[in-house]
Order: structure tokens, then sequence, then C-alpha cells
């Protein structure tokens, strides 16, 4: 079952994005999130090509945060419909993994990303997809 968050306009073509994203959550319960533009997302992004979910989060991961996936658990599938800043109606389509990660074996490599651990109520205001925080909430229960 895929759930859908945001609201689709009736008669609005919605590009839909792909992507793959890992929940990391640390010891002190809080939350690994990319900010990038002013705004934070959990860590991952687009499948290009023909990626699989899990090289496409493994990628994503060392481009981001310069870590390697040591393992994953699938948590789920959540669409959300929304605009982008410049005003395109997209839907954003997200597979979601609870996600371990490797000490750091590379810098990251999209040095505009900065990486911010956040606390579940933060994240709750900060996360600009809500099926992102369903994801996490998702990890924490």
């Amino acid at each position: 079952m895929t759930l859908l968050f945001g609201f689709k306009e009736k008669d609005r073509h919605y590009r839909e994005r792909k992507g793959v994203y890992g929940v990391i959550v640390n010891k002190e319960k809080k939350v690994l999130t990319v900010k990038h533009s002013g705004l934070y997302f959990l860590p991952g992004g687009g499948v290009e090509g023909g990626e699989t979910n899990e090289q496409c989060l493994q990628r994503e991961m060392l481009e981001e945060i310069g870590c390697e996936v040591i393992s994953r658990t699938y948590i789920g599938h959540a669409k959300r419909y929304f605009y982008s800043r410049k005003g395109e109606p997209l839907l954003s389509d997200g597979y979601f993994y609870k996600t371990w990660i490797s000490e750091r074996v590379q810098e990251p490599l999209e040095d505009d990303h900065e990486i911010c651990w956040l606390n579940v109520e933060e994240a709750k205001q900060l996360l600009f997809h809500d099926h992102h925080f369903w994801a996490v909430k998702h990890v924490l229960n």
C-alpha cells in the first residue's frame, strides 16, 4: 500500500520523481538530515538510470554524507504532491529504508549539502516533505 501526502489538483500534470531515502537514527534518538538550499531532507535522492533502490541508496549516502550503507530494512513507500520553488507541480515517489551506515569513508561529494542531526520535534518542523517525517515516525515508534 502506498501512502499519499499533499493535495493533487484536478487536471494538473505532476512530474513524478522516484527517490530512495535512508532514515538514520543515533543513540540519542536524533535523525540525520541533509540541509540543502535552506530546506531539510532525509539523505537520499533520485534513482538514476537502471539503478535498483539499494544501489541508489548506496550512491546517495556516499555522495551526501560520505558513508557506506552497512545494512537497511525497508520501511515503506509513500508519495507527496507538492510544488517546487519554481512552481512546478511534482510528485515525490519515495521508498524509505531504516539505514545503518559505516564511519565516514570519504568526504561528501555534494559540498552544498550540510549534515544536521535533529531531534524528533525539530524534524517534524523542519523536514520539507511530510512523507519524510512519516518515515522518521515509523522508525522511532
